[in-house]
């Protein structure tokens, strides 16, 4: 999560006309059916079943052409003649311990990365030690690792864990759902060159206790994350990033959610893979 920039063409519209009745109309008039209606409802009627065979060919497509359709317009040219055919660099083909990598080595390579680096390290396993451990070691640089897990394991206090409604061992309290969870909105490249890239994420995220005498209620805040990449062992890594407040948009008139509808949605939903 930091600094910066984030995918089907056509639209169109389909009327489906219902049959005339012959007799009365709505205002006691009569509609006599005529030769051009009846034309119109043919070519109404061909039209829908022509939409349905080519949804169900889309559905039962071979998924297979789709990863090799990763060099999007550069493609061959069976990619290039099909207007539905995904384009642009493959975003990612692995996990490094849970976390998406193995990123194209471009510009939308590194917005990728930083986009799922910042769920990362916006998520609830960033109050374990040992996971915030092994997420640092995913994400960060060899070189960096060091000082990121000195700077973290101070700033991951006791003072801290309860300032958010947790122990003060970073345990979440009996009765009650801890949630840390962050959602990439959009990102963009600073700078790009020789290896290396800057790039803002923008960000929204939830933090908080969901539970019915919860006095640390679950809130959301917006921030911007500015990541600085390099190209490491085949993949990107954070060397450092910075974090700010805002963007923040004007709050809407949502009604507030009880604790046990949060802590439902938390569990229920889960995440994603985000990819530029």
């Amino acid at each position: 999560m930091s600094d910066d920039d984030d995918l089907f063409g056509g639209t169109g519209e389909t009327r489906t006309r219902l049959p005339e009745r012959d007799g009365a109309d709505g205002y006691g008039g009569a509609r006599r059916p005529g030769r051009r209606s009846s034309s119109r409802s043919l070519v109404t009627v061909i039209g829908v079943v022509v939409l349905l065979i080519a949804a169900i060919a889309f559905a039962n497509r071979d998924d297979s052409s789709s990863d090799d359709a990763g060099g999007g317009a550069h493609g061959n040219k069976d990619t290039e003649s099909t207007p539905t055919a995904p384009t642009g660099e493959k975003p990612v083909s692995g996990k490094n311990g849970g976390i998406p990598a193995g990123y194209a080595k471009t510009e939308q390579g590194a917005q990728s990365a930083a986009a799922n680096y910042a769920v990362a390290l916006g998520s609830a396993e960033m109050f374990d030690k040992s996971k915030r451990d092994g997420i640092l070691k995913a994400i960060m640089a060899p070189s960096s690792v060091p000082k990121f897990k000195a700077d973290l394991d101070k700033a991951y206090s006791a003072d801290f864990f309860k300032n958010v409604g947790l122990n003060a061992n970073g345990s979440t309290p009996s009765g009650y759902q801890f949630v840390s969870r962050t959602s990439a909105i959009g990102t963009r490249v600073t700078d790009f060159a020789d290896g290396k890239a800057t790039v803002a994420t923008w960000c929204s995220g939830l933090l908080g206790l969901a539970g019915e005498r919860s006095t640390k209620p679950v809130t959301s805040s917006w921030f911007t994350i500015t990541m600085k990449l390099t190209w490491t062992d085949g993949d990107w890594k954070i060397t450092t990033h910075t974090q700010k407040d805002g963007p923040a948009p004007v709050p809407g008139d949502d009604r507030a959610s009880g604790s046990e509808e949060i802590a439902d949605a938390v569990e229920g939903y889960g995440g994603f893979t985000y990819a530029r």
